[in-house]
């Protein structure tokens, strides 16, 4: 076989080999070489299962592949190399039929396959609470309106049913808390239903939008902002309003529940997987603080609407900020503990 008849896989960087029907490497390109720290001529015409360590799961993959012609997945293979600490990886094997040979199989780091499938179910959560809370806003707003209507009768009654003035006065402070509670939570509901706008996309630098969002949260809450900013970051295509909300909704959280600090921390990243797609450029921002941390009980639905570790918070911020991501292909993460939160934010370069 010929080197230039799998000269596309050489330009991949997922590691991938190809092997024969008896499981021996054909070829690796050279994303699995740098993977697997191997050069080519120690990895072609040797046995794949000889590798690894788990080699029973792996083997009736690859049978699996062969005979029914699906791909097939075989978490947790354990690449064994001498004198080296054993990596897990993820490995999907997809049956070719292609120059007398029989399968191709893709390498992956156990950590990224788990954070690809996070970040799937994550997607997949959000947008089945986001439905949720869109129907029940829609059940809460009809009752509301007739509330404030009702409050706002009585209001007018007051004065005809014969009470004096102070206790007048007394119970108008009553009704105008409804009419007030109301107002607030129909403006609350109407945040929730109103459908976001599509991304207006620009070329645009994410320094830029870094500024802005400094200098709002500086005047704000006087607050440090430490800029850790990598100089040879490239522009992106993207919507400037929406990133600048994105990136200002997570700041004033952490200037909210107290912070001191916050970074601004943004990096170049090459050959990395997001939302299932892989990008040979991405950009990452962290902000990062050195506040209380976001409490272990609600770590899991801090990006659901409606939830919210600070008393009077709306719990919208942070789902804003994760649909505006989402418009921009990207993804947002977080970690946290007492001392310091961060938040981190991949957006694609196309």
């Amino acid at each position: 076989m010929a080197d230039a008849s799998f000269a596309g896989l050489d330009l991949l960087a997922t590691a991938v080999v190809v092997l024969d029907d008896d499981y021996v490497v054909r070829y690796a390109n050279p994303a699995a070489e740098n993977l697997l720290t191997a050069g080519a001529r120690s990895l072609i015409g040797h046995p794949f299962l000889g590798f690894f360590a788990e080699r029973t799961e792996l083997e009736r993959a690859l049978d699996e592949a062969r005979v029914i012609h699906w791909d097939y997945s075989a978490r947790n293979v354990t690449y064994v190399r001498t004198g080296r600490e054993p990596v897990p990886f993820s490995c999907t094997v997809t049956r070719i039929d292609a120059f007398g040979l029989g399968l191709l199989a893709e390498l992956r780091p156990i950590q990224e396959q788990l954070r690809i499938e996070r970040e799937a179910r994550i997607e997949s959560e959000q947008q089945a609470n986001r439905e949720l809370i869109r129907n029940l806003a829609h059940e809460i707003k009809n009752p509301l309106g007739g509330l404030r209507g009702s409050a706002q009768l009585l209001e007018g009654e007051l004065g005809q049913i014969g009470l004096g003035r102070s206790r007048i006065a007394e119970l108008r402070e009553y009704t105008q808390v409804i009419i007030k509670e109301a107002d607030r939570l129909q403006l609350l509901m109407d945040r929730m239903l109103t459908p976001h706008r599509a991304p207006h996309l620009e070329p645009l630098g994410l320094h830029e939008v870094l500024e802005r969002v400094r200098s709002l949260v500086r005047a704000e809450f006087g607050i440090e902002i430490v800029r850790d900013y990598d100089p040879s970051l490239p522009e992106l295509t993207g919507d400037r309003e929406q990133l600048i909300q994105a990136v200002l909704n997570i700041a004033r959280n952490a200037a909210q529940v107290g912070a001191q600090s916050v970074t601004f921390r943004t990096r170049i990243m090459r050959n990395i997987t997001i939302r299932k797609q892989r990008y040979r450029l991405a950009l990452e921002l962290q902000v990062i603080d050195d506040g209380p941390g976001v409490a272990e009980e609600i770590q899991d639905r801090i990006f659901n609407p409606l939830v919210s570790g600070r008393e009077g918070g709306t719990g919208l911020g942070l789902s804003l900020a994760q649909t505006f991501v989402h418009y921009h292909q990207g993804v947002i993460e977080f970690e946290s503990r007492p001392g310091r939160t961060t938040f981190r934010i991949l957006l694609p370069l196309r």
